[in-house]
């Protein structure tokens, strides 16, 4: 497969990736006398502490509701070599990245589904300078994924795999809990 097919394939599941997703809590549409339930058996759906991640690492032909229900703790040693393979394959020349990791470091890190979070540090994906210390709304998280996929040791290897080019979000974030931009 040549890079460009590799390329687009990549570009069309993290834009899929990303365009599938609503964040809209708002059950009650307004109803004040709505009430919660949180009676019954409930069941994980989906892990996304890291967005994409499932949907470019994930080989085609598993299941990825398999990932997306594993428990956190069992993750790494469940998908790390799988991760690895995938990774290898998507940039067969991967020697590190920009913080260092090799691919088994990397995709360790990745396999493992979960926001990491700093009480003393700034809260962002990546800043340049903390990285991984939570997660802020307008983190551009699928340019630090690609950065640190496709990056190289300095960052700046495949600039054109290295951005989704998009560089804001489509709203304004909110000035007031929960934050989140108001639905088209």
């Amino acid at each position: 497969m040549s890079k460009t097919n590799k390329f687009k394939i990549i570009t069309i599941a993290l834009v899929a990736a990303v365009v599938s997703v609503n964040c809209d809590n708002n059950d009650s549409n307004g109803d004040a006398t709505v009430s919660l339930d949180f009676s019954g058996t409930f069941v994980q759906q989906d892990q996304m502490a890291r967005p994409a991640i499932n949907t470019v690492f994930v080989a085609s032909g598993q299941p990825k509701d398999d990932f997306n229900a594993a428990i956190p703790s069992a993750m790494g040693a469940k998908y790390q070599s799988i991760f690895q393979s995938r990774l290898l394959a998507l940039n067969s020349g991967y020697t590190t990245n920009a913080l260092g990791q090799t691919a088994a470091q990397l995709t360790g890190l990745l396999a493992t589904d979960v926001l990491g979070v700093s009480k003393t540090a700034p809260t962002t994906f990546f800043d340049g300078t903390n990285v991984l210390t939570g997660r802020a709304l307008a983190d551009d998280v699928i340019d630090v994924e690609l950065l640190l996929i496709f990056g190289g040791p300095t960052g700046g290897s495949n600039p054109t795999l290295t951005k989704d080019n998009v560089n804001s979000n489509d709203k304004a974030f909110g000035t007031s809990f929960p934050y989140l931009a108001s639905a088209w």
